[in-house]
């Protein structure tokens, strides 16, 4: 790449956010890379502005569901594409990098051998041929990206191109994920059957718990999430964006002018699903399980109402959207278990019903009316 077009796109990437969005993102920056670690490491467990190692982990988990938030409205927000399967590509980057995470165990596992405890107990002689290479960071960072976008790419192609859209491209979907979660169940696929991968020790040799590897990972999030962000904007103020959403309105308009909506679907819906799996990578480390019930219908379900309570279609929405509603489901699940799923319910009804372009949408009413 030229410098010249180099320096072209970096100032393309510079204006597709004003100056208060550039604002905010710096504040949002500052506060994950400078103000949290400080409050951590600097200040006693005792103290009134201490942040816990729970806070971390949790706001950690949460820009974790709300990269995947992003992607999930490109295609949703912006390509009229409503998945209802996005956990899988979450998985699978979760399960890529949790087999690096495994193989970090070395002989510290339970049974003190260079396989993984699950492959021990269930009698394994050897690792599978596609564990290959899963001790080099480098490899796995590669299947974190390649595997979810091929897998997209496969089932996109053939769903695309046979125009399959709307509810039933949705319970597609959905049935893709369903299937694959009964798959990764079964203990003779090697991914830890049921159980999945848990009982991390290091990653790139430091110890996975110690408070500067959590920060560290902590960090590296808020970047990717602040880059998610940025990025998207970018794509969607482009021609690229601007003929996807055209496609979204009126995809045989824009067919009927030459342009073929087949690849710019194609090309959104494996970017989207490659976003997850980054996150599901990120998500492993930080959580320290990886396990099959994260690619249920729930779970993808979750993510389309991250979406919508925080507006589809602004980008911004949907971070906000996955912070309140990952937020009270940590409160509820704690306070009041039992009713967080009824909760959950009335929440998508009401946004629905009365919030249709969420809370993003909700706030610049208000702020409209405010306006002289």
């Amino acid at each position: 790449m030229s410098a010249r077009v180099r320096k072209s796109l970096t100032l393309r990437l510079i204006s597709s956010l004003d100056r208060k969005s550039w604002a905010a993102l710096g504040t949002f920056l500052a506060l994950t890379l400078v103000a949290v670690p400080l409050l951590h490491l600097a200040l006693p467990p005792d103290s009134a502005f201490h942040v816990s190692t729970y806070a971390i982990t949790l706001l950690g988990k949460i820009m974790c569901y709300a990269i995947v938030a992003v992607a999930m409205d490109l295609i949703w927000g912006y390509g009229g594409i409503l998945s209802l399967g996005h956990g899988l590509f979450f998985a699978l980057g979760g399960y890529a990098f949790g087999m690096y995470l495994m193989r970090q165990i070395g002989r510290d596992g339970s049974y003190q051998s260079d396989l993984p405890d699950f492959m021990v107990f269930l009698d394994w002689k050897k690792l599978p041929w596609y564990w290959s290479g899963s001790d080099h960071l480098w490899w796995v960072a590669l299947l974190v990206v390649v595997v979810p976008a091929v897998v997209a790419f496969i089932f996109g192609y053939f769903a695309f191109r046979s125009r399959i859209k709307g509810v039933y491209f949705s319970i597609i979907t959905q049935a893709l994920t369903y299937a694959a979660m009964l798959l990764f169940f079964r203990n003779e696929t090697g991914f830890g059957g049921n159980n999945g991968f848990t009982d991390f020790k290091r990653v790139l040799g430091y110890s996975i718990t110690s408070p500067q590897t959590r920060l560290v990972l902590f960090g590296l999030t808020a970047l990717v999430l602040a880059l998610t962000l940025v990025f998207a904007r970018w794509l969607v103020g482009s021609k690229f964006g601007r003929v996807l959403t055209a496609i979204r309105d009126a995809e045989s308009r824009v067919m009927f002018i030459g342009y073929n909506p087949l690849w710019y679907k194609l090309f959104v819906w494996t970017l989207s699903a490659v976003l997850c799996g980054i996150a599901g990578a990120l998500y492993v480390p930080q959580v320290g399980i990886i396990n099959p019930s994260e690619m249920s219908t729930a779970n993808s379900i979750e993510i389309a109402i991250w979406v919508a309570v925080g507006g589809r279609g602004t980008l911004i929405g949907p971070i906000v959207g996955a912070f309140a509603v990952n937020l009270a489901k940590s409160w509820f699940t704690v306070s009041f278990p039992e009713y967080w799923l009824f909760f959950l319910g009335l929440l998508f009804i009401v946004v629905t019903l009365l919030l249709p372009q969420g809370l993003v949408g909700l706030w610049r009413k208000l702020t409209n009316r405010g306006a002289p």
